[in-house]
Order: C-alpha cells, then structure tokens, then sequence
C-alpha cells in the first residue's frame, strides 16, 4: 500500500512519517491487503492537531478517519481508528456475503405466510406407443425430456424409463 502524509503548518520529519505508516499498516492487514493507498493530512488547529486519513481499498469505496487531540500520534491513532471500525464492518459485510448470510429478520417482522396449496400442472399427453427398450433409449437420447411412458413391445406392459444424475437410465416396470 501506498501511504502519502502531507503536513499542513506542520512539519513531517522521517521519524513521524515511520511512525504513521507503522500504525497504517494495521489497515492494510485487516483489509486483506486489499487497500491501495492511504493519504494522511496532518494540520495544525488552534485546539491541536487534526488527523484526516483517506484509504482506497480496490473494488470499493474509500474510507475515511478524522482524529482530533493535541499529541499528533493520538490524532494519528484515532483517525486510524475510525478507519479499522469501518474495514472491519467492510470485511465482515463481504465475508457473510460470500457465505450466503442474510441478515437476521427482527422480532417485529410480520408472520409467516401460509404456503401455498400445490398445484398440478398437465403437461403436453403424449401417445404411449408400443416399442422395444432399445428403441425408447434412443428417443430418449435424442430429445431433451428427462423421461418416457411407453408400453413394451414384448409384453404389452406400460414402462417408464428416465435419466438419471450419473448419466445412465433408469427403467420402472409395474407389476402385474
């Protein structure tokens, strides 16, 4: 990650420029090292020193921190602060997102609806044709149905032959 710190009527010596990319590289481990660069403008206020911290993390919004206290390292670390609150919350949001966490309805949400009553559905009647179990293999192949009624051209039984998952075909006869 990048880290740019800009001093505003305050002089940025190396020393404090290792200090704050100390403390900034906390982020960059909670964001998953994700973060792109940071851009920290430290300025001098009549009640101390203000601690504006900017964070680019890639695929998403920018956070942000503004620390306020008289001791510059304190406004460093409430700045980054706010900012880890916000990485935090970012990373958690994501992580249930990946899991397929919905979040939890309140206590107030409204009942249940009652399911609904199942219905059947005609498909399209087919005539059930006579016809060898080679011959219904065949039609079956060639066609996208997932299964055929038909009447066994040895016995004159009705059968049901369908797919199965592992890619082969299954064949049901009724006895009797």
């Amino acid at each position: 990650m990048k880290l740019t710190v800009t001093g505003r009527r305050v002089a940025v010596t190396e020393a404090i420029r290792q200090q704050i990319d100390r403390k900034v590289r906390r982020l960059d481990r909670l964001l998953n090292a994700r973060a792109v660069s940071a851009q920290c403008v430290l300025t001098e206020e009549p009640q101390g020193i203000a601690c504006e911290l900017t964070v680019q993390v890639a695929g998403g919004k920018p956070l942000n921190g503004l620390g306020r206290a008289s001791n510059l390292l304190t406004a460093v670390g409430a700045s980054v602060e706010k900012v880890a609150q916000q990485a935090s919350r970012l990373t958690k949001r994501q992580r249930d997102q990946r899991r397929g966490k919905r979040p939890v309805p309140s206590a107030r949400a409204e009942p249940l609806a009652v399911a609904p009553k199942r219905r059947v559905i005609r498909a399209s009647s087919a005539d059930i044709k006579p016809m060898t179990l080679d011959d219904a293999v065949l039609e079956l192949e060639g066609s996208d149905r997932t299964f055929l009624v038909f009447r066994l051209a040895t016995s004159e039984r009705m059968a049901l032959l369908f797919r199965r998952a592992d890619g082969h075909f299954g064949l049901v006869e009724p006895e009797a």
